[in-house]
């Protein structure tokens, strides 16, 4: 259990998100993170599991992955 955290820097390389937008998604609790001392962790299972999320609501759109809507 203890290797599924992994920094904030770690989530950033693992998702292609931002660590502003890491924060925001743990201070809404749509993924789980915890802040030991000074640094931030995120759980990468529960990181895996919004990116799939997101990636499955955006075929149902029907949009392209990879796309940015205007």
């Amino acid at each position: 259990m203890a290797d599924d955290w992994i920094s904030i820097s770690k989530a950033v390389e693992h998702s292609g998100y931002t660590a502003d937008y890491l924060r925001t998604l743990i201070r809404q609790k749509q993924i789980k993170g915890r802040k030991v001392i000074t640094v931030w962790l995120v759980s990468c299972k529960s990181l895996d599991g919004f990116v799939k999320h997101q990636d499955e609501r955006e075929d149902k759109r029907g949009r392209p992955k990879g796309t940015v809507s205007t």
